[in-house]
């Protein structure tokens, strides 16, 4: 299976990305961070392609998959992962901020799937998207808004690929907390946030039932990444839901 992960040098990415290749896939790894990107790349295993992307770029997006189905022989799968999730409540989110959040989570997976299109065509291939239980199996959280909007336009955009490209597996992969793996593995998410913020927050999350306290195993998640990817030509899932178990242990 010749697969490309966008977003592959740190988080969940990552994980995805080295996971497929230890699977057996033959995978193209695409990020803008190079040495991120390389050490992912030793790691996943020979044969595996780094390739510097900037989905905010269209040139950047074209170039990028170009080299990838050259280097691996073709496209059968893509995977996209890159999201941002700033922490302000929505009075506080500057044009620029929102601008930045759909560049990369919507407008950048239009750019990536445009470019690989024809490859996937080709092949009848699969696309996977990941997408979050916020967008669309939880109300709304305080302060994540700019992000969960652009999740569920994520989803829209999706469902717009499928219905004008039926010959194409269009899913979008809905996941609940996941911390990733460690080091670059492990999830940025909440890297940028503030601290005093978030304290003020969680509270309301965690009242609100949101918040589990249980998390996916990162590779139980590439499991199922990786049974959606081969699933085959002659079906669709359109989407998948993928949620942390709760810990029994806690309620007993």
């Amino acid at each position: 299976m010749r697969t490309v992960v966008v977003g592959a040098s740190s988080g969940l990415g990552r994980c995805i990305g080295i996971g497929l290749a230890r699977r057996g896939a033959h995978v193209a790894l695409l990020a803008r961070r190079r040495a991120r990107l390389d050490a992912a790349a030793c790691e996943a295993g020979p044969g595996t392609l780094a390739i510097e992307c900037d989905v905010t770029d269209e040139a950047s997006c074209t170039a990028a998959i170009d080299d990838a189905a050259s280097g691996i022989g073709g496209i059968d799968a893509l995977v996209y992962t890159p999201a941002i999730g700033p922490l302000a409540r929505l009075v506080d989110v500057a044009s620029q901020t929102w601008r930045r959040v759909f560049d990369t989570t919507v407008t950048g997976a239009a750019r990536i799937t445009a470019a690989a299109i024809p490859h996937l065509a080709a092949t009848g291939g699969t696309a996977a998207y990941l997408s979050s239980v916020s967008a669309s199996r939880t109300p709304p959280w305080p302060g994540l808004g700019a992000y969960i909007v652009s999740k569920a336009a994520l989803d829209k955009l999706v469902e717009a690929w499928r219905a004008e490209h039926p010959g194409i597996g269009f899913t979008r992969l809905v996941v609940g907390d996941c911390a990733g793996g460690e080091g670059d593995s492990r999830t940025e998410f909440t890297k940028d946030w503030d601290g005093e913020l978030a304290a003020q927050l969680a509270p309301g999350w965690v009242a609100r039932g949101y918040v589990s306290g249980s998390l996916i195993a990162v590779d139980d998640l590439v499991s199922v990444v990786d049974a959606v990817l081969r699933s085959g030509a002659s079906l669709s899932m359109p989407s998948v839901t993928v949620a942390p178990r709760p810990d029994l242990e806690e309620h007993t």
